[in-house]
């Protein structure tokens, strides 16, 4: 799921080398996190947040199949 989450994010995005895709297991449930350039929010969320739904769909969709459930965390990188 986390390189389906990182392909998708990296084609909608300017800077795509500022993608970060982690995956957490947590039992039957995965949690991934996107972390993406400040500039780059609107572009991943999108109007109304119908690119970010549309994301969690097609995650949902393709993991369907393995009977977990996946949830995904949209954030931008804090610069430090």
């Amino acid at each position: 799921m986390k390189e389906l989450v990182e392909v998708i994010a990296k084609a909608l995005v300017e800077h795509p080398e500022e993608v970060v895709v982690t995956q957490k297991q947590e039992g039957k449930n995965i949690r991934i996190n996107l972390s993406v350039a400040p500039s780059d929010m609107g572009k991943v969320i999108g109007r109304q947040g119908r690119i970010a739904k549309s994301i969690r769909a097609v995650v949902k969709a393709a993991s369907a199949m393995d009977g977990t459930r996946v949830d995904v965390d949209i954030t931008d990188k804090v610069e430090a």
